[in-house]
């Protein structure tokens, strides 16, 4: 009878020792391809949707609304008429789906306080966008809409910001002071009360916006993006119609460039209500606001090759900074996570 032989040694190849000398980090199925193997933080979806939806489109709102000014002196309540337009459309949509125009009952003061604020931004910036430089009026609104979201933030939101976040904001907000001050300091003194009056409206109307972003958060009933875009619509509509004739003399446009101009505005503007709303229920409001300065940056060149208007060293400046305290902000919110460790936890749970 043959004695039991001993058992084979194990031979480990350099690469499993090397892969077992570090259980940290463990090996990623090969199901999935490497550049499927993470995905996006909800936060980091938001942000994306503000810069490349809110941001972009709305970069070229200030510059058609001076166009169209310049072209036949459109007033700015009648813009805003028109875009009002645009956003009653959603009427068909809610119809679609069978919902109220107006939200539930228990929900509609919010929704009408949150179209009120709205209404209040854009008309406001409309107005300083016609009384000062276009991007010098953008810039002063994202930073005070930036300021109040991040004011509004510490009272009522009950997420903190990370360190990485609050030196973003402070970073975009450095580059709004970089651009907007000079001009400030250099007015012309037979037109500084007018210039005054159009920077107060664009810092009203910042403010404005911030609110409006901290109560859409707080809506919570099906079909909100769509009811809020035909509240506002709808009470623009009611408060534009007789204030335009009140307040401002109504022109009947002409040319076709004031045409375009008004009908991109509401486009676009529409486009940018849509995505900014959307943004602030997946990152926080603060956040969305400060990524939502990358339409200064869009203003700011439109406004040099299309407008002619001179930029100055210090509006490059700011909107360096301002490119990069967005890329700061992108970067602490990317999720690392691995999709198979998230299903896993999934399964877990």
């Amino acid at each position: 009878m043959r004695p039991p032989s001993a058992p084979p040694t194990p031979s480990w190849p350099l690469a499993t020792l090397l892969r077992s000398s570090r259980p940290c980090s463990p090996a990623v199925p090969a199901r999935w391809a490497p550049w499927r193997r993470y995905r996006l933080s909800e936060s980091m979806k938001g942000l994306l949707v503000a810069l490349l939806g809110g941001g972009v489109p709305a970069g070229f709102v200030a510059p058609f609304t001076r166009m169209a000014h310049d072209a036949s002196a459109i007033p700015s309540l009648e813009i805003l008429l028109v875009r009002c337009l645009f956003h009653l459309a959603f009427a068909c949509r809610l119809r679609c789906g069978r919902a109220p125009l107006l939200g539930p009952a228990q929900a509609r003061r919010r929704l009408l306080l949150h179209a009120a604020a709205n209404v209040v931004s854009v008309a406001c910036a409309y107005s300083s966008f016609v009384a000062v430089p276009s991007a010098n009026a953008a810039t002063v609104r994202k930073g005070s809409s930036t300021l109040g979201s991040a004011l509004l933030a510490l009272c009522v939101e009950s997420r903190p910001l990370s360190g990485y976040d609050w030196f973003g904001l402070l970073g975009s907000t450095l580059g709004l002071f970089i651009m907007v001050v000079p001009d400030l300091l250099s007015l012309d003194p037979s037109t500084r009360l007018d210039d005054a009056f159009g920077y107060t409206l664009a810092c009203l109307g910042g403010v404005a916006l911030a609110l409006a972003l901290v109560i859409f958060r707080a809506l919570d009933f099906p079909a909100k993006l769509p009811t809020a875009a035909f509240a506002f619509g709808a009470l623009g509509g009611l408060v534009c119609a007789p204030a335009m004739f009140l307040l401002q003399e109504p022109v009947l446009p002409a040319e076709p460039l004031t045409w375009s101009c008004t009908v991109a505005i509401g486009m676009l503007a529409v486009v940018s209500f849509l995505c900014a709303s959307h943004a602030v229920t997946l990152a926080h409001p603060a956040l969305v606001c400060a990524v939502l300065h990358s339409e200064v940056v869009v203003t700011l060149a439109v406004q040099y090759y299309v407008l002619r208007e001179v930029v100055t060293p210090f509006d490059v400046m700011g909107a360096g900074v301002i490119l990069g305290s967005i890329s700061i902000i992108a970067a602490q919110n990317v999720s690392c996570h691995p999709r198979d460790e998230e299903e896993g936890e999934d399964e877990e749970g």
